[in-house]
């Protein structure tokens, strides 16, 4: 599911993400969502959130989504 579209990324989602640090790389980070920080509806380059494991950066991908 596409990552920079704000509806699609939910609270509680397993997503990839790449951290600023990694942006060169392209290497992805996965975890689950604990708070969502772009405001916009769409980003070009993937919603900002910050997984519960403290790391902070852009949703690349979705794997699955708790509803």
């Amino acid at each position: 599911m596409d990552g920079t579209i704000r509806a699609n990324v939910c609270l509680e989602s397993h997503v990839a993400i790449v951290l600023k640090n990694d942006q060169k790389t392209g290497k992805l980070t996965t975890g689950i969502v604990q708070r969502i920080l772009t405001n916009s509806r769409t980003h070009p380059h993937g919603i900002k959130v910050r997984l519960k494991s403290g790391e902070i950066g852009r949703v690349k991908e979705i794997l699955d989504q708790e509803t």
